[in-house]
């Protein structure tokens, strides 16, 4: 196996797929557990209308922005990724709430 070096010492394409497939393992966990406290949040919320929060969608959207600036990663770029997880992560946590409340 390949030692994971940072990008900017890469020098073989075989050192970059290697940091990729480690980064792609690392985000795998990482949405796994973004969508564990999806989980919780269908497990909490008493109210099905409550699974939506476009204020609590626009926080997340403008905290991602101030990362991604900080980050200097495209904001468009993040912005359109984020979208995509957290429209995802509303259709979960919707179909979560109804399976645990099932007859």
């Amino acid at each position: 196996m390949t030692d994971v070096l940072s990008p900017e010492i890469c020098r073989t394409m075989t050192e970059v797929r290697a940091g990729v497939d480690d980064v792609d393992r690392q985000i795998v966990a990482l949405i796994a557990r973004r969508f564990g406290y999806m989980d919780a949040a269908a497990r909490i919320k008493l109210d099905r209308g409550a699974v939506r929060d476009e204020g609590r969608k626009a926080e997340v959207k403008h905290r991602v922005d101030a990362a991604a600036e900080a980050a200097g990663i495209d904001r468009a770029l993040m912005s359109r990724i984020y979208e995509d997880l957290i429209e995802t992560s509303i259709a979960y946590e919707l179909a979560e709430y109804d399976r645990t409340r099932a007859a």
